[in-house]
């Protein structure tokens, strides 16, 4: 039998509770598709710290609020008024995010992520860094950043570049969406679990034994998945690998120009709705991460260069366009990618001193 739940805390944005065996993380902004701010992450992190040390947790789960979705990403208006202001959220916001994905990715108890409906940004980084990772038939999953004049963060870099050939790139540059089968795919998801099954499979996680194995917890998701592994993305990786090999956007343009296929030219319509600038920072960060060491390595270059983002004008006109007028029609500078110069891109790679994202080593953890 289940033994009765143990609060742990809970406000309105996030709730953080013990069910079971369970301890439960759930984003809780439905009406904002559970965008994730400064104080849910901080939130996460309590929680975190506080399941580590709890020895009746033996899983952490997390999932969302809402029919629509896990969670679309951060709280952009509020980066984006922070940044019009001149205000330093992005960089509080990105350097505590980024240090908790680099957490969960190596959190000593199985941590599983529901991915349910709509995942985006912010809520790949909550997920698909975890150790079992579930997808369902409503899952969309997006790193669609390059249309707001960014690139793909919290870890995106280093997630992208161990997809199958140039499916990361595909993904990273055109912000397309996959589904649960393309997730699993792209090494984004684990396993296809359809969401009628959810709540039986929760009930599992929250009765599983003390000390229990991520092997152990493998097999109990494995008794609610399907066998679908690859979606349609997968039957397109020869062309996609041909178009994307390439080191330099307008390379890509031109493989991509020469191809009539209806895939080929779907794909240059959505790669030209993309800020210039935006593509060729996220295709160098691409291709400087297929040789990094580790996600930390990733996460130090992707914070140097959110930054710089921060600052930008295309980050700014990128998110009035979408979301602050949703007018679809942002006016990107440079607006070709022929004009984006090596000096604009430089200040995106340099390092930056006293601002350097620092991880620390898991016993060195001091929180009250």
């Amino acid at each position: 039998m289940t033994t009765p739940a143990a609060v742990v805390e809970s406000d309105g944005d996030l709730i953080v509770r013990r069910e079971g065996a369970a301890g439960i993380i759930r984003l809780n902004r439905p009406k904002a598709l559970n965008a994730m701010t400064y104080e849910m992450s901080l939130g996460i992190d309590a929680a975190l710290d506080r399941f580590e040390q709890d020895p009746a947790v033996a899983v952490v789960l997390l999932e969302g609020a809402g029919e629509r979705g896990l969670c679309a990403g951060g709280d952009i208006r509020g980066l984006y008024e922070s940044s019009k202001a001149g205000g330093d959220l992005g960089k509080v916001f990105w350097r505590q995010e980024y240090v908790m994905n680099a957490r969960i990715a190596k959190y000593p108890k199985p941590y599983v992520a529901f991915m349910d409906g709509l995942v985006m940004g912010g809520g790949v980084g909550l997920s698909a860094h975890a150790r079992h990772r579930v997808v369902t038939e409503k899952t969309k999953l997006a790193m669609p950043e390059v249309g707001l004049g960014f690139f793909p963060d919290v870890g995106g870099t280093w997630l992208l570049t161990r997809s199958p050939g140039e499916i990361g790139a595909y993904f990273g540059l055109t912000g397309q969406t996959m589904n649960g089968p393309d997730a699993i795919f792209a090494h984004f998801a684990d396993a296809v679990v359809p969401s009628g099954k959810l709540p039986a499979l929760r009930e599992a996680l929250t009765e599983v034994r003390p000390g229990a194995t991520s092997a152990e917890v493998d097999t109990i998701i494995a008794g609610f998945a399907t066998a679908k592994s690859a979606g349609p993305v997968a039957a397109q990786q020869t062309s996609i690998d041909r178009w994307f090999a390439h080191d330099r956007m307008d390379d890509i343009f031109k493989a991509l120009e020469r191809d009539g296929s209806e895939l080929a030219q779907s794909t240059l319509k959505a790669l030209n709705e993309k800020s210039p600038r935006g593509m060729v920072v996220t295709l160098r960060l691409l291709r400087l991460a297929r040789n990094a060491t580790s996600l930390e390595e990733c996460l130090v270059r992707e914070y140097r260069a959110a930054l710089e983002v921060f600052r930008s004008n295309d980050f700014r006109e990128g998110v009035r366009a979408a979301v602050i007028d949703k007018d679809r029609n942002p006016r990107w500078s440079p607006p070709r990618i022929e004009d984006v110069t090596p000096e604009m891109l430089a200040p995106y790679f340099r390092e930056i001193g006293a601002d350097e994202l620092v991880f620390q080593k898991a016993n060195s953890r001091n929180r009250s």
